[in-house]
């Protein structure tokens, strides 16, 4: 869920995106936990991302999930294009190469994905798309569905620790976001093309729509974002670590307290291999007002109230995957 900005300086390297235990706050001493609301809250301000490590998902089910991922990206094109589903602008099911540009990029991103949605069963059932599942990949369905989940329970995680410095109560991001129309999308950026236009890169300098980003580390590096101070600050992590990022939503109801990050994805300066990566868009529930919240007013608010569903689809079809 992107839009853009852009900026051209390279990473001095100076600075490093914050690593924190996210197990320090599900089973810390008090102390513990406090020190991680407070450096979660603080990194989201300075940097935009956090990398989270000692998290609760298996490195057994990320690993599975990945060789699923691969798996079905290696079906030949009119395989995959039976799922493209371009009449619900792509929200689930399978988006083309070349299909999504950044928010006023002039050009294609160089990437195809996967759409999960919430499963069947909550009370937007007639709002949000059905999921559709690749035949071709029998063990696809099952593991994706586990992935969602548990990426979702970690988003609820993530939001609750916001919750004290931001002065809501505890279940306020729960009550907003706990049959929202969150997305995992499965990501694969393929050798680059003989012949590209030069302008085109993996991902163009974009923000994420949504309140938070939960990116399973991606196989390969390439992840950047812009630093406060204008530079590309490239973003690395051990594998099956969890980066978390700000989006828009969370932006909006902050009034910029937490800003929206802007980061990209670059081609490959040495071997041009493919790139896989699972990021969870975490996303409020459809009727949720995006409104800025007391404690974030200052001087005054910089957004207008508006559902996230509206957000949304504002969104979608200045990227390119709704008309």
């Amino acid at each position: 869920m992107l839009e853009t900005k852009t900026a051209s300086k390279p990473s001095t390297g100076a600075r490093k995106v914050p690593e924190l235990s996210l197990n320090s706050y599900i089973s810390g001493s008090p102390a513990q936990k406090n020190a991680f609301i407070a450096d979660f809250f603080s990194g989201l301000k300075d940097y935009g991302f956090i990398v989270l490590k000692d998290h609760p998902i298996s490195d057994d089910l990320l690993n599975k999930a990945y060789a699923l991922v691969k798996n079905f990206y290696d079906l030949p094109v009119d395989a995959k294009k039976k799922y493209a589903l371009k009449d619900v602008g792509f929200q689930r099911g399978y988006t083309p190469f070349g299909q999504e540009n950044a928010k006023g990029s002039p050009v294609k991103d160089l990437k195809e994905f996967w759409h999960v949605g919430r499963e069947e069963g909550h009370r937007y059932g007639d709002q949000y798309p059905q999921n559709v599942w690749p035949s071709e990949v029998p063990e696809f369905e099952p593991t994706m569905r586990k992935i969602y989940r548990e990426l979702d329970r970690v988003g609820q995680i993530m939001l609750e620790a916001l919750t004290g410095p931001l002065e809501v109560p505890r279940d306020f991001f729960f009550k907003l976001s706990d049959e929202g129309n969150s997305i995992l999308r499965l990501l694969h950026y393929p050798p680059i093309p003989e012949g590209v236009d030069p302008r085109c890169i993996r991902a163009a300098a974009h923000e994420d729509i949504n309140l938070i980003t939960i990116l399973v580390s991606a196989t390969t590096s390439g992840l950047q974002l812009l630093d406060r101070d204008g530079t590309w600050l490239d973003i690395e992590s051990d594998p099956n670590s969890l980066i978390v990022d700000a989006g828009d939503m969370l932006a909006r109801l902050t009034n910029d307290v937490i800003p929206s990050t802007t980061h990209r994805v670059v081609n490959p300066e040495g071997p041009n291999t493919a790139r896989y990566s699972m990021p969870f868009f975490m996303h409020p529930n459809p009727d949720a007002m995006l409104t800025c919240l007391p404690s974030c007013r200052g001087a005054g608010e910089k957004y207008p109230p508006i559902t996230a569903q509206d957000f949304l689809m504002q969104r979608l079809r200045e990227i390119g995957l709704l008309k």
